[in-house]
């Protein structure tokens, strides 16, 4: 039997004793025999159940023991008394301790080792956590049972002795006495695990180390903690009960196993408390949140706030500790809103031909969310449009449906429309809501006549004709169709394009005549067809014009005779070892060219005599020389090229022949070719421009030097001012002497008919360069003043006088020009002869002309000086 000493504060769920096995293998099942009182834990701490006053028959209880393995049954009765409540005597005589003492070691006995039987198997020591004191608190005394013999020192070793956190356990190395030195958090940790040792003075192991485990009791010190302040979650409205909502989660640091960790949900209240104030029920023990009552509508109520809180000791409002949280529920709309029209009809009208065009506006109410697919509407046309001529748009902001026309509508086709149109939504309703008759509304569209286009019909249309039909030939009528029956209006026709202005159409008729002959070999025509447009214009409001396209696909005549190809060759002097290939070029088609047929002409004889055509096939024939030997040189040989037309068309052709001397190979040794007898007119254009542009370089450079010595010469005209002539008097050239120096006859300066003759003049005084004397011819003596129409006779006169006188030079000797000859009628130059006196003038006048006159004044005027 165990008795357990309570002391009169006992709190509820300290452990009250321990039990442990010999073998820590096995697994053993512990049970109490009042379990509403006291229940025991796998490690075997016995714990108090709840709290009550320790009367008889609380004293006594049993606790079970089995085992799992081998079912082996143990019991063991328990008894409980009070322990008086601590007195200052009691403080100061130290309560007895319990003492562990090392089991036995094995030791040797008659050559066998005999184990011997150990005091007990050292349960665990349970602390409290946050414990007051006093510390050090005396926990248990360790003893060897050889300190009779030995002086011992005992230690303590692990967490919490030697190691992190130190210091929290001690040990009098003398007594064994192992204390704790300050309070213990659970929280922190949990079980303490140490180890005892004994040695000798010498520090020689007496005893093998035995285990202490220390368990940390928990207290309730801590509440329950929230992991979110606020929780978020949401509910679908018109959810049923019982529907999960969400989930809220608390925590309590305490013993999770204990009454102290264990926690219990609860809602403190609801708002708003519409439509119930139940709407919501919690789990007490996970915190799932689920509805309890029917009701729940977005349109009414969107957002529910519940008060949630925990409480641990399972709960107990006395004795456990709380907290609490906000849990937030947002109703989600759902579908139960079908979306109705504003009104039951609406109107609206469209221009003819025209898509694109917004007919009319759906309007249409909803109550679910907006911009949610419960609250999107979308619209569908039930009826009135098997052609598919309109369109529901929605709008994403108004959530309007738009009506548009998307193929056009012909106004003399239809003139209204009525459609059915529906509204849903993005997401089917939800079940069991049906679609009101408000969701369905009729749209009447009226169609606007407006002025439409005429049009040609066919379009393009094709005609066949022979070319070369002459000017003036109707083809065709051309006309086109106006769409608008109900309208009054004239039509009237123009020409558009006619790329070879061959046709014109008749404004009123649209009768198509040709102004110019057809041919198809024209660059116009492709591909045998000609194309012409023509555009036809009403008199509507606005006017509408249409065009159309007249197609001619012309046959082919026998019109152009065929021409050789090539036009140019060559070929060696003697027939062998080459011949000249040649074939035909003809504009027109089958059955109008080849086969073509090759011939030469009778004239001149020397063609046939000296060439030779053979047919090769119906397009091709070869031109051979004739004779065994023709002179190199350029042959024009005409070729008759008749076609295969109906009647045929024959032509002279000119094949330009160059006959050259050839190598062994038969290939022209002549270094020019055909092309190299003359020059081309684009070869000759080019020569010319390229002479016309040297000669105008020439040109410029020659006017460019010209100018250039002009702008020389004017800035040396500048360079000196003393050099211009406006102020100065220039000396141009120093010839010696003066008049009295030179032996000259000044005479010959003298009027004509004061000159002696020169029969009479001294040999000895004739200048060296003066003519030689011979007989003079009598010139023509000019009056002087002259009339002017004897000008023409005067110098008439004079050329008949220079050819009949002998003693004029001829055209390429060397001219005299300063003899002026006899019976000059110049006036007389006597005031310069040195032979004058100048004394007889007066110069002083000369004062009077300016400083540019000052140099001769100085040298003429002033008197005697």
């Amino acid at each position: 039997m165990h008795t357990l000493i309570l002391y009169p504060e006992t709190l509820l769920n300290l452990p009250v004793l321990g039990f442990s096995n010999c073998n820590g293998k096995r697994k053993v099942q512990y049970e109490s025999s009042e379990p509403a009182d006291f229940k025991v834990d796998e490690d075997g701490m016995v714990y108090a159940v709840r709290s009550f006053p320790l009367s008889s028959e609380h004293a006594k209880f049993l606790i079970y023991a089995q085992d799992k393995e081998t079912q082996e049954k143990w019991q063991v009765a328990v008894k409980l008394s009070l322990k008086p409540a601590l007195t200052e005597e009691s403080v100061k005589e130290p309560p007895e301790v319990e003492e562990i003492v090392f089991p036995r070691q094995f030791s040797k006995h008659s050559g066998h080792l005999q184990r011997q039987k150990r005091d007990w198997v050292i349960p665990p020591i349970n602390l409290p956590e946050n414990s007051r004191g006093p510390f050090p608190q005396e926990l248990v005394r360790i003893r060897s049972d050889r300190d009779k013999n030995l002086s011992l020192r005992y230690s303590v070793t692990g967490p919490g002795a030697d190691q992190p956190p130190t210091g929290i356990f001690i040990i009098n190395p003398i007594s064994g006495q192992l204390s704790v030195t300050k309070p213990l958090d659970r929280e922190q940790i949990a079980r303490f695990h140490l180890r005892a040792h004994a040695v000798d003075i010498n520090g020689n192991q007496v005893e093998n180390p035995i285990d202490i485990v220390i368990n940390v009791i928990d207290m309730n010190d801590n509440r329950p903690e929230f992991l979110h302040q606020v929780w978020n979650g949401t509910v679908p409205e018109g959810s049923k009960p019982g529907t999960y909502v969400m989930t809220v989660t608390a925590i309590d640091a305490d013993d999770p196993n204990a009454l102290n960790g264990m926690l219990r949900y609860r809602i403190l209240s609801q708002a708003p408390s519409t439509p119930s104030p139940n709407m919501f029920t919690i789990n007490n023990e996970t915190g799932d949140i689920i509805t309890v009552a029917a009701g729940l509508d977005r349109e009414k109520v969107q957002q529910y706030t519940l008060i949630i809180q925990a409480t641990d000791m399972e709960g107990n409002p006395t004795y456990g500790l709380s907290n609490t949280a906000t849990a937030i529920i947002t109703v989600t709309d759902v579908n139960d809103n079908p979306p109705e029209f504003t009104a039951m009809t609406f109107y609206g009208e469209v221009p003819e031909n025209r898509v694109d065009v917004i007919v009319a506006n759906l309007t249409v109410t909803d109550k679910d969310q907006p911009h949610t697919p419960a609250w999107n509407a979308v619209y569908r046309i039930s009826g009135g449009d098997p052609t598919g001529r309109f369109a529901i748009q929605t709008d994403p902001n108004s959530n309007d449906g738009l009506v548009t026309v998307v193929k056009p509508i012909d106004f003399e086709t239809n003139r209204m429309f009525v459609l059915t149109v529906a509204a849903e939504n993005q997401v089917p309703l939800a079940k069991g809501i049906q679609h009101p008759p408000q969701s369905t509304a009729t749209v009447s569209v009226t169609v606007i006549d407006v002025n439409e286009n005429p049009y040609f019909a066919p379009n393009p249309k094709i005609i066949r004709q022979e070319e070369g039909l002459h000017a003036g030939t109707m083809l065709t009528t051309f006309t086109a169709q106006d769409p608008d029956r109900y309208m009054q209006q004239n039509i009237r026709y123009t020409k558009l394009s006619d790329p070879a202005n061959w046709l014109k159409i008749d404004p009123v008729n649209g009768q198509i005549t040709t102004i110019a002959v057809l041919d198809r070999e024209s660059p116009n025509v492709k591909n045998n067809i000609y194309n012409a447009t023509f555009l036809a214009s009403d008199n509507g409001i606005p006017p509408m014009s249409g065009t159309g396209t007249l197609q001619i696909y012309l046959l082919d005549i026998n019109d152009n005779a065929p021409q050789v190809l090539p036009q140019e060759a060559e070929t060696c002097e003697t027939p062998d070892p080459n011949s000249i290939n040649i074939t035909a070029l003809d504009y027109d088609i089958d059955p109008n060219a080849g086969p073509f047929a090759f011939d030469l002409p009778l004239s001149p004889v020397t063609i046939k005599r000296n060439w030779t055509i053979t047919r090769l096939n119906g397009d091709f024939a070869q031109l051979n020389l004739k004779i065994k030997f023709l002179e190199a040189g350029i042959y024009e040989v005409p070729i008759i090229i008749t076609d295969s037309g109906n009647p045929p068309k024959s032509n002279i052709s000119i094949l330009r022949v160059k006959v050259c001397q050839c190598d062994s190979n038969g290939d022209c040794t002549d270094v020019d070719r055909i092309v190299g007898a003359g020059l081309g007119t684009g070869a000759i254009i080019a020569i010319l421009l390229c002479i016309i542009i040297l000669l105008i370089l020439v040109l410029m450079f020659v006017v460019w030097m010209k100018r250039r010595d002009k702008e020389r010469q004017a800035k040396q005209l500048l360079i000196d001012p003393e050099d211009d002539v406006r102020d100065n008097i220039l000396k141009y050239d120093e010839e010696g002497g003066g008049e009295e120096d030179q032996d000259y006859d000044l005479s010959q300066l003298q009027q004509p008919d004061t000159v002696e003759p020169d029969a009479i003049k001294p040999v000895g005084i004739r200048r060296m360069d003066e003519r030689p004397i011979h007989a003079e011819p009598q010139y023509p003596v000019r009056s002087a003043a002259p009339h002017p129409g004897d000008i023409g006779d005067f110098i008439n006169e004079g050329l008949k006088a220079a050819d009949n006188d002998p003693t004029a030079p001829p055209y390429d000797s060397l001219l005299v020009f300063d003899y002026e000859g006899s019976g000059s009628t110049a006036g007389s130059l006597s005031s310069l002869n040195s032979s004058s006196s100048g004394g007889e003038q007066d110069y002083d006048y000369l004062n009077d002309w300016g400083p540019r006159f000052k140099k001769l004044a100085d040298m003429y005027g002033g008197g005697d000086d």
